[in-house]
C-alpha cells in the first residue's frame, strides 16, 4: 500500500441519488474499476456511507457528516482531492503539496434572472472551491468558454490548468425489454419524452404548448420541481385542454426511466440553460430522434445527428418536430445506427480514463 497515491473523490451529491452529478460520479467510480491503472492509487470515497457500501467498490468509504460543513473533514493524508461540483460546502482547504481537480458543471448563476443576494451566495460558493484548485475540469467546451469569458469574476491562488472531459453515462443494455412498471399504460401510447427538473430555464411549457398541433402526447419525468414553474405549467395544461395528453413521472427507477426511453417516439429537450444535457444522449443510446435549443451546450452534445429549435414560438417548434421526424422516418434505420454510435463518446469508460490521466499528471 505504501507509495500509492491517495485519492479522495467527492460523493456527497448521492445523498441526492437522481441528481445528474450523483450519476456522473458514480459512473466515474464504476468506471475507475474498469481499468488496471487505479491498482496503482488508493481511492477513498467520501459521501453518504450506505449507499456508497452498496455500490460495493472496494474502495474505502469516508462517512458525510454534516457537521464537516462547519468543521473540515481531515484530509491531510489525501495527495489529491477530487471535488464533484463547483457549490460544493466542503474540502475548500488543502495543505501545502496538496492537490485539489474541481468539476464545474455551469455557471447558469451568471445568466439566470435572479436576485443581486442569490447572486452573490453563488459566486462566493464557485470562488471558495475554485480559488486553490490545481485542476478544473470542465464537463463541456461550451461551459469552459463561458468560464473564460467569465474567469475575471473569479481569483486564484495560482493559475489552474483547464480541462475538458464530457461526463459519462453507464449505457443500458438495449435490447431489454424494460418494464415499464408503474407507467405500463403509456405503452400503448405515442408520446414525446422530456427527463429532468421542472424548472423554468427547461422550458417545459414550450412542449405543452406544441400538444395542440400535434398528435403525441408528453411525459415528462420529474427529478425535481419549482412549485412556482410547475403551477404555471399546469394551469397551461388546463388552459389548453390537454389534461389527459400531459403525464407527470415522479420517482423513477432506472428500469422504468429505460424503458420510458425505448418506448418513446422521441426526445424533446428544449433547454435555456444546460451545463451538459444527459438525457438527450440517453436516447441517442437508443436510437430516439432528440430535438434541443440552440443554447448553451446542447449543440455540443447533439451535434448534426439532433434536430434544433431556433426559437420557441409553437410554430416554429411544431414545424422543427414534424420535419424531423419526417426526415427521421425517411431513413429510420440509418438514423438510428448514427446516433447510437454518436452517443458513444460519452460512454463512462472514456471520463473515467480522462479523469485517471488528470491524477496521473498531478
Amino acid at each position: 500500500m505504501e507509495g500509492k497515491k491517495k485519492i479522495l473523490i467527492d460523493l456527497e451529491r448521492l445523498r441526492y441519488p437522481n441528481s445528474g452529478i450523483a450519476n456522473v460520479f458514480k459512473n466515474l467510480v464504476f468506471g475507475l474499476l474498469s481499468f488496471s491503472q487505479v491498482n496503482k492509487l488508493k481511492v477513498s470515497l467520501y459521501g453518504p456511507q450506505e449507499i456508497l457500501a452498496d455500490l460495493k467498490t472496494g474502495f474505502e468509504i469516508r462517512k458525510r457528516k454534516t457537521i464537516h460543513k462547519l468543521v473540515p473533514f481531515y484530509t491531510y493524508k489525501y495527495h489529491i482531492i477530487h471535488t464533484s461540483h463547483q457549490l460544493s460546502s466542503y474540502f475548500h482547504f488543502k495543505k501545502s503539496g496538496q492537490k485539489k481537480v474541481v468539476t464545474l458543471h455551469d455557471l447558469n448563476f451568471i445568466h439566470e434572472k435572479i436576485s443581486k443576494k442569490k447572486y452573490n451566495k453563488e459566486l462566493k460558493k464557485v470562488q471558495k472551491n475554485i480559488y486553490n484548485a490545481d485542476v478544473i475540469v470542465f464537463i463541456s467546451e461550451f461551459v469552459k468558454q463561458d468560464f473564460l469569458e467569465n474567469k475575471k469574476l473569479f481569483s486564484f491562488k495560482k493559475e489552474p490548468a483547464l480541462k475538458v472531459v464530457y461526463n459519462g453515462i453507464l449505457f443500458p443494455d438495449i435490447t431489454i425489454n424494460y418494464n415499464l412498471g408503474s407507467y405500463r399504460f403509456l405503452a400503448s401510447k405515442k408520446y414525446i419524452l422530456n427527463i429532468g427538473v421542472l424548472f423554468r430555464k427547461k422550458n417545459q411549457l414550450s412542449l405543452v404548448r406544441m400538444l395542440p398541433h400535434i398528435e403525441e402526447d408528453l411525459v415528462l419525468v420529474i427529478s425535481d420541481c419549482n412549485q412556482e414553474y410547475f403551477k404555471i405549467v399546469k394551469e397551461e395544461i388546463k388552459c389548453l385542454s390537454v389534461e389527459h395528453r400531459v403525464h407527470f413521472c415522479h420517482n423513477v427507477s432506472d428500469e422504468e426511466k429505460w424503458a420510458l426511453i425505448k418506448y418513446s417516439t422521441c426526445m424533446c429537450h428544449p433547454s435555456t440553460a444546460e451545463g451538459f444535457g444527459i438525457p438527450p444522449i440517453e436516447a441517442m443510446v437508443f436510437g430516439k430522434p432528440v430535438f434541443l435549443s440552440t443554447k448553451t451546450s446542447l449543440p455540443e452534445i447533439g451535434g448534426s445527428l439532433a434536430f434544433y429549435f431556433q426559437n420557441f414560438d409553437s410554430d416554429h417548434m411544431v414545424a422543427v418536430y414534424k420535419n424531423g421526424m419526417q426526415e427521421f422516418y425517411d431513413n429510420e434505420t440509418e438514423y438510428q445506427e448514427n446516433l447510437i454510435r454518436w452517443s458513444k463518446k460519452f460512454d463512462y469508460k472514456m471520463m473515467a480514463k480522462a479523469y485517471l490521466e488528470i491524477y496521473k499528471e498531478l
